[in-house]
Formats: structure tokens, sequence, C-alpha cells
């Protein structure tokens, strides 16, 4: 039979064996979907409408009324062989009021509702993978180093007329694409199809879980494909520290005396070293390796 991604059921998410569940994912696979999460279904088809209405053109990166909104059309288009079949929004969360006065009028409160549904799941499944890391209370300062900083991407993929021409979204292991997905599965270095699920939300662990995991949580490549029969909308919410916020291996996971694998890094650092190549698979998180 087919190798498949877990899916996880959440609506008894107290339950050892759903933690055990979440846990295990994130270190065998680093990529999952999960059900009866919580977020509405009504929040999904807001944000999906609004993706497919939005106004993108107004907020390019020149005329954008604010740095925290960008549109783009690939991802470093000078440092990619092959460029994305896709468009996007790309809103960078500070604070509500800073939204509404600021992102689209046309998507802000869908998108900033999906964040805030979406908020909850996050922490629910941050406290399950830090329990099994050993820390059992995540303080103020471990919040922000998990989810200080907060973007969402409206992904708009058109039909593409030679998909053998081009890639939905080049391989990586950071950021999350809607539609085809494939991930490379870490044993056999083998591409694995993600099957989507109605009403699910797939999870991918980002470098940054990995490196303060000390590499027990695993980011792993995944990518898209682009089709030649349909669009294809996504909307992945990112959760990062912010960018002044140094990141390495979390002295609880290093109190058996484990070695650390990673250096402690600069996050601003790190993410300019993502952004300054093309999608090239899982290089970037060796910028950290000690």
């Amino acid at each position: 039979s087919e190798e498949c991604t877990p899916v996880i059921d959440m609506s008894h998410w107290h339950d050892q064996k759903v933690a055990d569940s979440v846990c295990d994912a994130a270190e065998t696979w680093g990529f999952f979907q999960i059900v009866n999460h919580g977020v509405p279904l009504g929040v999904f088809e807001d944000v999906k409408e609004a993706t497919h209405r939005r106004e993108v053109e107004v907020f390019k990166k020149e005329n954008s009324p604010s740095s925290n909104v960008r549109f783009g059309t690939s991802f470093t288009p000078e440092a990619e062989k092959a460029l994305e079949w896709k468009n996007y929004l790309s809103l960078f969360y500070v604070t509500d009021d800073e939204a509404s006065i600021f992102w689209p009028p046309v998507c802000k409160n869908q998108t900033q509702e999906f964040i805030r549904s979406s908020e909850l799941v996050i922490k629910k499944l941050l406290q399950v993978l830090m329990r099994r890391l050993n820390i059992n209370e995540i303080d103020e300062e471990k919040e922000s180093m998990l989810m200080g900083s907060k973007r969402i991407n409206l992904n708009y993929y058109p039909i593409c007329p030679n998909p053998e021409l081009t890639i939905g979204v080049g391989r990586h292991s950071d950021t999350i694409s809607g539609g085809s997905i494939y991930v490379r599965k870490m044993d056999t270095d083998s591409w694995v199809h993600v099957p989507p699920i109605s009403g699910s939300l797939l999870i991918n662990v980002r470098d940054a879980l990995q490196i303060m995991s000390n590499g027990r949580h695993k980011s792993i490549e995944h990518r898209m494909v682009a089709s030649g029969s349909n669009s294809r909308i996504s909307v992945p919410i990112f959760v990062n520290p912010r960018p002044a916020d140094v990141t390495g291996p979390l002295a609880e996971v290093l109190e058996s005396g484990e070695e650390p694998m990673y250096k402690q890094v600069l996050y601003s650092d790190y993410v300019k070293h993502f952004f300054s190549k093309g999608h090239d698979g899982k290089d970037t998180v060796e910028f950290a390796k000690i």
C-alpha cells in the first residue's frame, strides 16, 4: 500500500494517545494533517473566497502602504531557475489595529479571523510538542520564541499552460502550500503525495523548531506541483521567532547531557540566508549546524 503522511484526530487533544501521535508525526515525518481541530469550516470558506477576490495588483512591493503587506509572483526571481507558477499576497501580523489600517479591505477581516482561530490550535500543538522536550509550561519568553511573529500568505496558483516547465513551489523545507503537495520521506528519500482532506489543517515543522528541539522535531522538504487542469489556492500561516530572537537548542533539551547539534543564531540572519537563494531543499538548516 502507498505510504501516507499521518492524519490525526484532535477532538480529544488532552488524550495521551493524541499527544503521542502528534509528537511521533513531528519526529518521523515533520508533516501531518489534523482533523476535528476546532477551526470552523466557515472560517476556511471565508478566507478562500477572500483569496479569490483580493486586489493583489494594488499591493505590489513598490507601492504597498506598509512593509508588512507584500505582493509577489515567485520566491526569489533572481535566484530561481524555473519561475514558480503562482502569485501571492503576504501579510505580516503585528497587531489587530495595524492590520485594520494597512491590510487590503477585501480580505483583512477574513485573514484576521483565520489567524485568531488557528492560534488556539497552534498553541495546543506547541504545548504537546514541548512536553515531549521536557518543557511543561510555555512561559512568555518561550511563546515569543515559538510564535512571536506571524505571517499569512494568500497564494493563488492559476491554471498552468505548461506544467512540465514550471514548479508550483520549489522543494524546500520551510513553507507550506496547497494543491498537489509532495513531501520527502526522511528514511527513504522518496517523494510521498499528501492527499488533501476536506476541512483538515496541514501542519509542518519549521526549521526554527528543528533547531530548538536539537534535531528531534524534523523540518522536511516539500514541494507543490503545478496543475494544467485547475487553479488552486492555499492560505498558509507561518509562526516563527521574532527577528531579534536568538534561536538555538533549548536548555531543557540539553539538560540530560545531549550535545547541541546547532549553534545560537540570530533569527533575522537565518531568514536573510533563507531568502537569499532559490529553493534548494534542506541547505538552509545547515546554516545553523555546529
